[in-house]
């Protein structure tokens, strides 16, 4: 189940909460004032990849030989 954060609009208290991705623009309480006034926000993550790249595209225009696993770039 994924993690979504949240934001209250009364108390501006942010909080995150295990939810289904169909429950996740759903109304839910803060826990601190209870109100449902609170709002998704957009979650950033990092990632670390001990320089391997994650996305699955060349990041090096200048490597000839093909294969990013052999680029010293």
């Amino acid at each position: 189940m994924p993690l979504y954060e949240y934001q209250c609009r009364e108390c501006d208290q942010r909080f995150d909460a295990l939810r289904s991705m169909n429950a996740a623009d759903t109304p839910i309480p803060c826990p601190v004032c209870g109100s449902f006034e609170t709002g998704r926000k957009l979650s950033l993550f990092s990632a670390h990849s001990n320089g391997k790249n994650l996305t699955g595209a060349s990041s090096c225009d200048s490597c000839a030989s093909g294969n990013c696993a052999t680029c010293k770039h």
